[in-house]
């Protein structure tokens, strides 16, 4: 499988640097979370910002869409968690959720629930049904937890990744982790699930610069994806592309056959290094947030094209 790129329609946009990125399910936007404290939503078919929402004086770690409420969910550096209305640009509520900075958050795809994720080693799950009530903490990592995916053959159970070196497993009706996996030399930033040949399998990236594809099943390393030289801070399992896209602190982005796990190509977009990474199913879109702005990235399958159009 051979990848190639092509640059087209640039766009500039001074900003902060970009810890955040989210694509809305059914409308052109991207959601861009900044260390400034502010989140905007960009159309990225008329290349223009349409909302801007400056919610905090500390960084926004993380910021999501909830499109079936029409809802944004951001996370600062303040501890606090802020939820707003995209439509009319009111904010829902906001109130403080960790006793340290909030890295990570997922939005339950059917049951109304945040789990957020924090340096203070705890994550908690929220219901917005019920005041934005904490209804179950889960302890166990002995450093930050930096990220939190939803398994999505399973919908009450998920895996962390955290500064201790460990990926756990756990289970939304339990407080205690089902299971720690140990295979990073260092601390973990990321992790997701993806399924190849109908089998489950987890990717995770770290300080030790490598990324690893874990056997959901086995629970075993059954591959070291390396060539990174720096941090890994996110990872991402293509759904409609048989690839896995890995983000780093040394300034790029690689993109790897998720079958053979071969290296296809490597992209640097001359934004320094790249925090995180966001995708919508079925659209072909990948968006990176970076130090100097973010990039929205459209793959053309027929072709076997990799087509970017960049934003700052």
């Amino acid at each position: 499988m051979a990848f190639s790129l092509q640059i087209e329609n640039e766009f500039v946009q001074n900003s902060e640097r970009v810890k955040s990125v989210d694509l809305h399910p059914t409308e052109p936007w991207i959601l861009v979370g900044l260390n400034s404290g502010t989140i905007s939503i960009w159309n990225y078919q008329t290349k223009t910002e349409e909302k801007s929402f400056k919610i905090s004086e500390s960084p926004v770690r993380s910021a999501k869409f909830i499109a079936r409420e029409n809802w944004i969910v951001a996370a600062t550096d303040d501890q606090f968690i802020r939820v707003y209305d995209y439509q009319n640009t009111e904010k829902v509520t906001e109130f403080e959720a960790h006793k340290d900075y909030i890295r990570s958050l997922v939005i339950h795809p059917t049951l109304p629930y945040v789990i957020s994720a924090s340096d203070d080693q705890v994550l908690k799950v929220w219901d917005w049904t019920n005041g934005w009530s904490s209804i179950q903490n889960f302890e166990g990592h002995s450093h930050y937890v930096m990220q939190v995916a939803l398994n999505p053959n399973d919908e009450s159970s998920f895996a962390t990744a955290s500064l201790d070196g460990t990926l756990k497993i756990w289970n939304l009706n339990s407080s205690t982790s089902n299971l720690t996996l140990e295979g990073h030399l260092k601390g973990v930033n990321c992790v997701e699930y993806f399924t190849s040949n109908d089998k489950l399998y987890l990717l995770s990236g770290g300080d030790d610069y490598n990324v690893k594809v874990w056997d959901y099943h086995t629970k075993n390393v059954i591959q070291t994806l390396e060539g990174h030289k720096n941090n890994v801070t996110a990872v991402c399992a293509y759904p409609e592309f048989p690839i896995l896209i890995t983000a780093s602190e040394d300034n790029t982005v690689k993109i790897w056959d998720s079958v053979t796990y071969r290296l296809q190509t490597t992209l640097n977009f001359g934004l320094e290094r790249v925090w995180s990474i966001g995708y919508k199913k079925g659209s072909h879109q990948l968006a990176f947030g970076c130090d100097k702005g973010f990039i929205m990235v459209k793959i053309d399958c027929s072709s076997q094209n990799l087509r970017a159009a960049k934003q700052d």
